[in-house]
């Protein structure tokens, strides 16, 4: 790997020295569950060399706000591999998700979680589920941008970029060749949000065609929801947004019935991170009885990232035949299907004792088949003519009829500009509003050049700052609370802003 391209190493090349990796025992169960992990990796041949690291609730307590320190960010930097315990976040303010933290910090932008069903092992009404879900990791709603900006309205910024959409769609398609995959669909809400979404949607369709043996589909996300949750025999892999795979990824693994049993992988340029989806349980710490399941999956995903995917395999199908035969924690014991329910370490042990066989039911983990590669482009930005056409000056306006507040700012002579429209919460409200329309405090009011067309297929023309800064000082001098203002630009003669009613 290098700082130009994610490149996921061979599965085939054999590693001849050993791979450092971080490891974080975390909080809670975390201790006991890594532990057992790390006995079923060393037994089966895994060819790491473990640097522990502190994270988590006495990285928190020690006055480190963000739940790390200083020496285990120079063990990551170092390692570039990091195998992660769940953590607790102490309650009250000022602690910081070190999940979030982590996944920023380092660039971790493709957040792998696949889900299958282990019927008749684990309950599910899916028994021929098998998806993966490629949730992009840094931007959407999660940038976590708000601001109050009157006394009734808040907002949340939406930030999608090209070159985060090119990085995760088309990491998809490289994991679905390298790992035999034949279907990758889009799930995005471009009905609505035509510019964020549509652009996640365009560069889907993009990137596509340079993949013509794999199948390719975009849904809509809530109608996608749905059919996943009734038809997850349909999918293959998901390719979407942050918080729409934050959502999907969790009904994913939950109608398969295995939130406890599922790792996840988080993959950046430089660094990858790995762990399992489930939290810390400090209710059974130090029990010797939790599923160290979804952290033996965590590990059996980066050792297939570090080129150790035999390795990989033999640990998956070991653990797959304890499961077959009946060796069972106590969360997902079932009477007359478990054999003996275990405790932590023995169901490590009894993974150990199966280490060279495969599972007779369910199906083998055939990992080391796949390429393996998966290599990500530089983005190359192409660029583009950019001109300014108009203004959206959103007034903080205690009134509540659109009439009275429309003709005062079409009487304001700001230079060759002209009111244009005015919405409340996104709905046209002046000129030719409806008299039901409820309207709050928060009125976003589009000026343009007084020689725009304003009706049909919209025509702009272009304005220069100096207009917009003597409409704000008319506005202010008006004694309107001007709260912000989003500058309207054309791309390439292409509208970079969603039209109103009636545009």
């Amino acid at each position: 790997m290098n700082n130009q391209i994610l490149e996921q190493k061979n599965n085939k090349n054999k590693v001849s020295s050993a791979v450092k990796v971080a490891i974080a025992k975390g909080d809670g169960i975390g201790p006991e569950i890594m532990d057992a992990t790390l006995k079923i990796m060393q037994a089966a041949g895994a060819n790491v060399e473990p640097e522990f690291i502190e994270l988590g609730e006495k990285a928190y307590l020690a006055g480190h706000t963000a739940g790390i320190t200083q020496e285990s960010w120079d063990a990551i930097h170092k390692s570039k591999i990091i195998l992660k315990a769940p953590i607790t976040t102490p309650q009250g303010k000022g602690y910081k998700s070190l999940n979030v933290t982590l996944r920023k910090s380092l660039a971790l932008y493709a957040n792998v979680r696949p889900v299958s069903a282990l019927h008749p092992y684990i309950q599910t009404h899916f028994p021929g589920m098998d998806v993966v879900i490629i949730r992009e990791n840094e931007e959407d709603l999660y940038a976590g941008i708000e601001h109050q900006q009157t006394q009734d309205v808040v907002q949340c910024l939406k930030l999608i970029t090209r070159p985060g959409c090119e990085r995760i769609v088309r990491y998809a398609f490289e994991y679905a060749k390298a790992y035999g995959r034949k279907k990758v669909t889009c799930m995005v809400k471009d009905n609505i949000m035509k510019l964020t979404d549509g652009l996640f949607h365009q560069v889907f369709d993009e990137i596509a065609v340079e993949y013509p043996t794999i199948q390719s589909e975009t849904q809509i996300i809530d109608i996608g929801s749905a059919r996943l949750a009734a038809k997850p025999q349909n999918y293959d892999v998901i390719v979407t947004s942050n918080l729409y795979g934050d959502i999907i990824s969790d009904i994913a693994a939950e109608i398969a019935g295995s939130v406890g049993m599922a790792g996840s992988a988080n993959i950046g340029t430089n660094v990858a991170m790995f762990e399992a989806i489930h939290g810390s349980a400090p209710d059974i710490a130090g029990k010797n009885s939790a599923n160290p399941s979804g952290l033996l999956n965590a590990a059996v995903m980066m050792l297939a990232h570090i080129g150790q995917a035999e390795v990989a395999d033999k640990i998956k199908n070991a653990w797959l035949t304890t499961l077959e035969h009946g060796y069972h924690t106590a969360d997902i014991y079932q009477e007359g299907i478990s054999k003996q329910k275990v405790t932590t370490e023995d169901f490590a042990d009894e993974v150990i004792a199966r280490l060279g066989l495969q599972p007779e039911k369910l199906p083998v983990s055939q990992l080391s088949e796949g390429t393996g590669e998966i290599k990500i482009p530089i983005y190359q930005r192409k660029q583009e003519k950019k001109e300014l056409v108009g203004v959206d000056a959103f007034i903080d306006w205690q009134g509540n009829d659109p009439e009275e507040i429309g003709q005062a700012l079409a009487k304001i002579q700001a230079y060759k500009l002209k009111l244009k429209m005015i919405t409340n919460r996104g709905v046209k409200v002046f000129p030719e509003g409806l008299k039901e329309t409820y309207c709050t405090d928060h009125w976003r009011c589009r000026f343009v050049a007084i020689d725009s067309q304003p009706k049909g297929t919209p025509v702009y023309q272009p304005i220069n700052y100096e207009q917009v800064v003597d409409l704000l000082s008319k506005l202010n001098n008006a004694g309107f609370d001007v709260i912000k203002t989003e500058n309207l630009y054309e791309f390439d003669g292409r509208r970079g802003f969603s039209l109103g009613q009636g545009e």
